[in-house]
């Protein structure tokens, strides 16, 4: 069992981990890596891979190495393992030999190639959709004992919300980065339709409905076409023309 000062330790340092990350990535990374060394032993390296699963596609947001990520990968070949089955299960997978294991045949096959032996797999558990899992492979069977087990999920569990609001602040910029490309692409095709409704003497609707014919016709997209007439005018006065 993991003494009450150890674990009030581990506590204090993933609490300092998370206020002094300057980004998300640094953050994963330090906690892959402390999460390694607090495993390891001399001569015994503990490898460490945080797999994140959205829109039901895994990948490794931080490893201790590039070994640990190698594991994670042979994993995703498959679509399936004990990273992926922690992740999208949300519960714990502990393999304590490869050479017994039964549920992965082709995928357990390929990490033994490595030298693993042994696997743990801890699920953060996350709200919404996105699911997320810490990794831990060893070169030796039956690696990792109850108190191993315990201290993994101590790393969890303690920066379970930390890394909550990184996945949900990374939502809202994709979410704000795609409302932005969707607010210039259709200033770009309002700001067309007003030089074509200036240059041809029509309505808005007819200035629109020649736009599409342009983007139809060249099989260009309608932004394409739009940015091409807006870029046009700072080069001069010119007239729009849409025959081939």
């Amino acid at each position: 069992m993991v003494s009450e000062s150890t674990a009030t330790s581990i506590n204090q340092h993933l609490h300092q981990l998370v206020l002094n990350s300057a980004d998300v990535e640094e953050f994963l990374g330090e906690l892959a890596r402390v999460s390694a060394r607090s495993l390891s032993e001399p001569g015994d390296e503990v490898l460490c891979g945080i797999t994140l699963l959205r829109q039901r596609k895994a990948a490794t947001v931080a490893s201790s190495s590039a070994a640990a990520q190698a594991m994670d990968e042979i994993q995703y070949g498959f679509s399936d393992g004990p990273c992926v089955t922690a992740s999208r299960e949300q519960e714990t997978v502990y393999i304590a030999d490869l050479d017994d294991e039964t549920r992965w045949p082709q995928c357990a096959a390929m990490v033994r190639e490595h030298g693993m032996r042994s696997i743990l797999a801890v699920p953060f558990l996350l709200d919404g959709e996105t699911r997320a899992a810490l990794n831990l492979y060893s070169h030796r069977p039956d690696r990792f004992d109850e108190r191993a087990q315990e201290l993994a999920s101590i790393f969890v569990r303690q920066t379970t919300m930390a890394l909550g609001l990184a996945v949900r602040f990374a939502h809202f910029s994709e979410t704000a980065d795609n409302l932005k490309a969707t607010l210039e692409t259709r200033t770009a095709i309002d700001v067309a339709v007003g030089i074509i409704m200036a240059q041809n003497r029509c309505s808005q609707a007819e200035a629109f409905e020649l736009l599409k014919t342009a983007s139809s016709t060249r099989n260009v997209k309608l932004h394409a076409v739009a940015s091409a007439i807006v870029d046009g005018l700072g080069q001069g006065p010119t007239r729009t023309h849409f025959e081939d």
